[in-house]
Order: structure tokens, then C-alpha cells, then sequence
């Protein structure tokens, strides 16, 4: 393996959860598959649709996002929201988010001030 398909290996494992914490975090505010894609891809937070589909019905699946149709329109779409149990799990994972980068922060400067604990 490459160095490059390592480092795209390693990008890919960071992602997945990370994808997971933005949906619960997007939707707040309810949105259908597509617009969620285009803004998590315009936020830098790249999901293949392929991924994204099958992430959205898992989530739905464990209580963390809610759904219903919209057929107001010519095309149906499904409209998704995240539940109050999705808003704990999104709450509790950033908690944890920030401990990782702060940790992770501390560990870079101590690293450049060669300061080992």
C-alpha cells in the first residue's frame, strides 16, 4: 500500500464518524438527502451520496433522526430532522470532540516545544 492510500485510508476512518456528528448537528433545522449533501460537501465535510443514503436510514433506524414526506411539491422528497435522542448523541459527541482536539492540540505543542509528560 502507498503512502497516498494509507493517508486516504486514514482520512476515510476520520470521516466516517465525523459525517455522522454533522448530519445530527445539520439537521436541526429538517432537510431533505440531496440539499444535506450539497451543504455538508460546501461546508468541506465531503460524503459520497452513496454514504450518505444508507448513513441517513441507519440513523433514522436507531431513533436518531426523524422523517416524513413532503408531496407538496412535483417531486416528493423526504425530509429529515434530528430527534431529541440524536440532539443527546450530537451533544455528548461534540462534548468529546472538543476534549479529542483540545487533547490533541496540547499534544502538538508540547511536541514543538519538546516538552515530554
Amino acid at each position: 500500500m502507498s503512502t497516498d492510500e494509507t493517508t486516504t485510508g486514514h482520512i476515510q476512518e476520520l470521516r466516517r464518524g465525523t459525517v455522522v456528528l454533522a448530519c445530527l448537528i445539520r439537521l436541526r433545522t429538517p432537510d431533505y438527502g440531496y440539499a444535506l449533501l450539497e451543504s455538508l460537501n460546501g461546508l468541506g465535510i465531503l460524503v459520497d451520496a452513496n454514504t450518505l443514503y444508507p448513513l441517513l436510514r441507519r440513523l433514522e433506524k436507531q431513533g436518531l433522526l426523524t422523517s416524513e414526506w413532503n408531496t407538496e411539491e412535483a417531486r416528493p422528497r423526504k425530509f429529515y430532522r434530528t430527534s431529541p435522542t440524536g440532539e443527546q448523541l450530537a451533544a455528548a459527541l461534540t462534548t468529546d470532540w472538543r476534549r479529542i482536539d483540545d487533547a490533541l492540540a496540547r499534544l502538538e505543542t508540547d511536541s514543538d516545544t519538546g516538552d515530554a509528560r
